[in-house]
């Protein structure tokens, strides 16, 4: 089984290597960085990745990310993520469209050399390794209240016009409001949002995005 590892502490990455070499897997490229592991895996085609989450430039979710466009543009290429974090918001895009051939193990709780070598061939032969603890957070997650349940049917409408790229006094004219009706469901609808003010973020746009994603 040819493997590519995604790891940016050397040590562990040179570790990984071995074992997986000593097992009888064949180790055709390794990668410290998100970038590098789409370059290792367009040039190699593995059956299997093994890689991190948080891996330079930012050490947030490069890995992820990664893994998620391999999972897009290889389908048959396994991707075991190996982290020490739930990262929820991509573990949940990778997880959902295709949960074969895909992974998720946490570092601290990996029991024994030969769970971890199991995980690996299972993921490389198209099964699935979840650790219990990532899916009870992603469980969670899903379960959390849609902020947009808690907007009122008035507010509901405003947004919808929003989205259509309406501005304020053309949504007072079709709901028949005043401009400062308007005003005031907006601010309603930013603060159940969660949109607070913010000079680097335009809170119009991203209170569409959140209607339009839900």
């Amino acid at each position: 089984m040819r493997v590519v590892i995604a790891e940016d502490q050397v040590l562990l990455r040179e570790g990984l290597g071995r074992l997986l070499s000593d097992e009888g897997f064949e180790l055709v490229g390794s990668a410290g960085d998100g970038e590098e592991l789409l370059r290792a895996v367009e040039a190699t085609h593995p059956d299997v990745v093994v890689c991190d989450v948080r891996m330079p430039p930012t050490f947030t979710d490069e890995g992820l990310r990664a893994a998620l466009v391999i999972r897009q543009q290889s389908p048959s290429t396994g991707v075991l993520v190996l982290s020490a974090y739930v990262e929820e918001r991509y573990a949940v895009d990778l997880i959902a469209n295709n949960s074969s051939g895909v992974g998720y193990l946490l570092k601290d709780r990996v029991g024994d050399v030969d769970e971890f070598l199991d995980a690996v061939r299972r993921v490389g032969t198209g099964g699935t390794a979840l650790d219990p603890e990532v899916v009870g957070q992603l469980l969670t997650r899903s379960r959390r209240r849609d902020p947009l349940e808690s907007l009122t049917s008035r507010e509901t409408d405003v947004l919808r016009l929003m989205a259509e790229g309406r501005s304020n006094s053309a949504i007072a004219a079709a709901l028949y409001l005043s401009g400062s009706a308007v005003e005031k469901h907006i601010s309603s609808i930013f603060t159940k949002l969660g949109l607070p003010a913010a000079e680097d973020d335009h809170r119009r746009v991203l209170a569409v995005l959140r209607y339009l994603g839900s």
